[in-house]
């Protein structure tokens, strides 16, 4: 009984960090798109110069 607890519990820690995992993936694929786009939509300011779209 106590060997087949184990193994459900192993199964169980290893789908939640599976999914947590491609989860955390498609976070960082959703980051850099926005990271991406901010290259291409920031505004330019009053010199014409093409200024940062970041605050920091």
């Amino acid at each position: 009984m106590v060997p087949l607890l184990l193994v459900l519990l192993l199964a169980l820690i290893l789908f939640g960090a599976g999914f947590a995992l491609k989860a955390l993936w498609w976070i960082a694929v959703f980051v850099l798109v926005v990271w991406l786009l901010g290259f291409v939509v920031r505004s330019a300011d009053g010199g014409g110069r093409r200024g940062r779209w970041y605050r920091w």
